[in-house]
């Protein structure tokens, strides 16, 4: 069955892309299956700015086939690339990788110790993995294998016949380089991803030729192309790496490719694709979705896809993202500290032309807390549409139905803080948990659980050893022995009332009364200026009974974590 759009889906960017590559698709070929797609380059770790290269058509074929209509999403690992230099971090620092640098990627060893054959693999691995937790579901080609299987012959050929017109469409836009990649140098770094948008285009001394060799003795793309027949597809090439010259019959020959703004237009047709976004490094003039458009129609007989340059993705904290820099989150890393669905939603809500950023310091919590807010919006119907559908395409899709949610979802910085408090201790954790809400109490860890996993990871993982909470061993009795008589009286007044507010909501009460008690304010008032300052004052001191610094984790979940009977010890009641 089709199904149309309706008209609260109108303010939805998904939606409105899906009606353009519906609409397209049948204008170009009716009936047929629609192909939206996506590249990744595994040169390095492949970071969630590049997720973005795979989220956008996901989204999109996944409304597509929720309409009833037949739609692939192609993901094209570019792993016979050249290996363009060795990236910081990938565990290969001063171990000699440079002597790589030419090869295709699966020509590459791995890092030491990893499990798999080549560098390609070491770093495809973890992004199909992390595909499929967010239930991105794709059909995945290796440029390695379909080169080398000689899939692409008769299109390699058609460009080397028809390199004098590539070339003249390519020349065109030559000048407009230089300046488009010097206006936005950093954006286009932080956007590394699919292909590699700074290889020469094919340009030498002996004339144009699309087609690259890599060479035969030293395996290396550091090859010039001396000479081609157009009627015996005899191609002479010499390597200036290692000195080697060969002449081979490119009808034959499998060991090269195209060079990227060739190849990419080449699998536009090849795969009859629609639907394509592009980072900032493919869409400025001159660079390879604009120059890939004009070769495409004038070459390869097709036309190009459609699709939005997608922008930036940060890190809270973080500068921009690049591959070769080093240290740069992946999707894997994400889902370490949250949830599948709520990473789905920060791509979901957002148009691709936006930028944002996924949070890996305390903002994380904030971000829960809104993930949380919307939840409660969707279950009681009091969600807006647009909203409404970005939380349905973070937590299901048409091929995978809904993806895991917590069960009891508990607020994800209580969680942290008790984790952080408990040191990950199970009875203590579970003790905690169960105080939180009398009324609606944990059955076991379980239902809390993958939240709470992915808050202790991050408590682990992204909070400074020298941040994490340490409570007082033994009560601070220098400072016990200074306080006046109101502060001790404060005490007293929390000591005594810990028993009958045993619980989240309870304890915040108190914590919170205390101070307009001792002020002789009712405990619904509204705060003022004198409160506020009595409220800090009162706050400081127990955390400095408790933790011994000014601050810490919320003051009712820490007294939930310590304990009552300690907290009395701690307080010299």
């Amino acid at each position: 069955m089709i199904v149309t759009q309706s008209t609260e889906q109108q303010g939805d960017w998904v939606s409105r892309f899906a009606d353009e590559v519906i609409a397209e698709a049948e204008r170009r070929a009716p009936g047929k299956t629609i192909v939206c797609a996506s590249g990744l380059s595994p040169s390095g770790p492949i970071h969630l700015g590049n997720l973005r290269e795979v989220m956008t058509p996901h989204l999109v074929a996944d409304e597509i086939r929720r309409r009833g209509y037949d739609c692939v999403h192609v993901l094209s690992w570019d792993d016979f690339d050249r290996y363009r230099k060795v990236p910081v971090g990938a565990g290969v620092d001063d171990l000699g990788w440079e002597e790589h640098i030419g090869k295709p990627l699966t020509s590459v060893p791995a890092p030491p110790g990893s499990a798999y054959a080549s560098w390609a693999e070491h770093f495809k691995q973890p992004m199909i993995e992390a595909m499929a937790r967010l239930g991105i579901e794709v059909h995945a080609i290796s440029q390695t294998e379909k080169y080398t299987a000689g899939a692409y012959r008769e299109q390699v050929l058609l460009a080397m016949r028809e390199r004098a017109k590539i070339d003249e469409v390519l020349g065109r836009y030559r000048t407009k380089v230089a300046a488009a990649e010097t206006e936005d140098a950093d954006e286009a770094a932080a956007a590394e991803g699919s292909g590699a948008a700074d290889e020469d285009d094919g340009g030498s001394a002996a004339g144009y030729f699309p087609y690259k060799p890599y060479c035969a003795n030293c395996d290396k793309d550091l090859t010039t192309v001396t000479a081609y027949d157009d009627e015996t597809t005899a191609l002479s090439y010499t390597c200036t790496a290692c000195g080697h010259t060969e002449t081979v019959l490119l009808s034959e020959h499998t060991r090269g490719k195209l060079v990227w703004k060739v190849d990419w237009p080449m699998r536009w047709a090849y795969e009859g694709v629609v639907f394509e976004p592009s980072g900032v490094d493919h869409s400025s003039p001159g660079s390879s979705f604009v120059v890939g458009g004009q070769i495409v129609r004038e070459v390869f007989d097709a036309e190009p896809p459609i699709g939005p340059m997608y922008a930036f993705v940060g890190i809270a904290g973080m500068a921009k993202m690049s591959s070769s820099k080093g240290g740069v989150p992946t999707a894997s890393d994400a889902l370490e500290i949250m949830e599948p669905p709520l990473l789905r939603w920060l791509y979901a809500r957002r148009r691709p032309n936006q930028s944002f950023k996924v949070a890996f310091d305390a903002e994380i919590q904030r971000m829960y807390d809104e993930w949380d807010a919307l939840s409660r919006r969707v279950a009681d119907g009091s969600v807006n549409a647009a909203d409404g559908f970005a939380y349905q395409r973070a937590t299901e899709t048409v091929s995978a139905g809904k993806l895991p949610l917590t069960p009891h979802p508990l607020p994800y910085r209580t969680l942290a803080s008790i984790v952080d408090i408990t040191a990950g201790n199970e009875v203590q954790t579970y003790r905690i948990l169960s105080d939180l809400d009398p009324a609606d109490p944990l059955a076991s860890l379980d239902e809390a659980r993958p939240r709470l996993d992915c808050a202790e990871r991050w408590i682990l993982t992204q909070v400074p050893a020298e941040q994490r909470t340490q409570v007082r061993a033994e009560p601070d009795a220098e400072l016990l022995s200074t306080l006046d008589d109101h502060r001790r009286e404060s005490l007293r007044m929390l000591a005594e009332g810990l028993d009958d507010h045993w619980s989240l909501e309870g304890l915040t009460s108190l914590v919170y009364g205390v101070p307009k008690r001792q002020l002789g304010l009712p405990l619904d008032v509204k705060p003022t200026p004198e409160l506020k300052v009595a409220q800090r004052e009162f706050f400081a001191l127990l955390y400095h009974l408790i933790v011994g610094r000014d601050t810490g984790p919320r003051l009712p979940t820490l007294l939930l974590a310590v304990g009552a009977d300690r907290i009395r010890t701690l307080l010299g009641q």
